[in-house]
């Protein structure tokens, strides 16, 4: 049994960790929160689960196996620094920091004191990206020399919550939340990203609310990444194109979906492989985003549990070392190079 520390449960520890981490067979014997309604919720849906007001009482919880961090972004690094200190293997939501250079002091922390760290990078694991990566590597697309993956939203009057409300330096912003994971996905299927061009506004929050970033990859591969909350019309998900065909995916979850043409057949399959005038329907990998805390809590028993953890840290470094280049990029009106500390 692995027994977890859950800080925060608000909309991403009650929505998103604390559902698929029962899932996966792991225990949320411990929640913090300040607020007497998620109070009750916690032990409403984790019978037996202690509630403690922050992360130090977290921390004095015995028999913790790891703790998860579900907290504001901007508050990441220094409180996953905390927990290493206290020795505790760490789970923490993406983003790892608000900068790469921030990022990377808490990898190097967590090396230094011997301590698993692993960054939440769930989209990874959706069957959609599994279905595209296998598509990719299988060749099946030929050799691909364009990517264009959209998370696109319809939210014309912004919620009332820190990441619209917050400046970007604080966590705020869509660059830090939805960009991170078309940033994980392309360099998973790509690689490292050696230049960005960037476009990023702010039409109804604090920070930005529409971000394109367009990247060349050390591979020669170019890929266009769009995210916003504005979108009335929003675009595919996912295009990837390649020499000999491309495969193209529309659907996904219960975003605004307006292109019908492009549904999925059926259950079993998601997205469609073109060529030209045809095109055939392409089956759904087995994946899920269970699938990260099957593989944390393999890694806690693991002889090197670092190596064994799903995503490397170093990854989420590399992740902000692009969208610090963005913010160079959408300010100058040039490419930026991307530094990427560590690397």
């Amino acid at each position: 049994m692995t027994n977890v520390g859950l800080a925060g449960f608000g909309s991403a520890g009650q929505g998103i960790h604390a559902p698929l981490m029962r899932a996966a067979g792991l225990t949320v014997a411990a929640v913090s929160t300040s607020n007497a309604e998620r109070a009750a919720q916690a032990r409403e849906e984790n019978p037996g689960v202690g509630v403690v007001p922050d992360l130090d009482a977290l921390l004095a919880t015995p028999g913790l196996d790891l703790v998860v961090l579900a907290t504001p972004s901007g508050a990441h690094a220094a409180q996953a620094r905390q927990v290493i200190e206290a020795g505790l293997p760490v789970v923490v939501d993406k983003p790892l920091a608000t900068s790469a250079p921030d990022a990377h002091a808490v990898v190097e922390a967590a090396a230094a004191a011997g301590v698993p760290l692993t960054v939440f990078q769930n989209r990874r694991f959706d069957a959609e990206h599994v279905t595209a990566r296998e598509l990719v590597r299988d060749g099946e697309l030929g050799d691909v020399f364009r990517a264009e993956i959209r998370w696109e939203r319809w939210r014309p009057e912004p919620k009332d919550r820190w990441r619209e409300n917050a400046a970007w330096q604080d966590g705020g912003g869509i660059m830090l939340d939805l960009q991170t994971h078309l940033l994980d996905q392309a360099v998973d299927l790509f690689g490292p990203v050696e230049a960005v061009y960037a476009e990023v506004a702010a039409h109804t929050t604090t920070a930005e609310d529409e971000a394109f970033l367009a990247c060349r990859h050390a591979s020669g591969v170019r890929s266009h990444l769009g995210t916003t909350s504005v979108a009335a019309a929003p675009g595919p998900r996912l295009r990837l194109l390649g020499r000999r065909a491309a495969y193209v995916l529309n659907e996904f979850e219960s975003d605004l979906d307006i292109y019908v043409d492009l549904r999925n057949q059926d259950a079993d399959h998601c997205g469609w492989v073109y060529a030209g005038e045809t095109r055939r329907p392409v089956r759904r990998r087995d994946s899920s985003q269970v699938d990260f805390y099957r593989r944390v809590a393999q890694a806690l028993t693991a002889a090197d549990s670092q190596a064994a953890m799903p995503v490397d840290p170093r990854d989420a470094v590399h992740t902000l070392a692009v969208i610090d280049a963005a913010r160079v990029s959408a300010g100058t009106g040039t490419v930026a190079r991307v530094q990427t500390p560590g690397a």
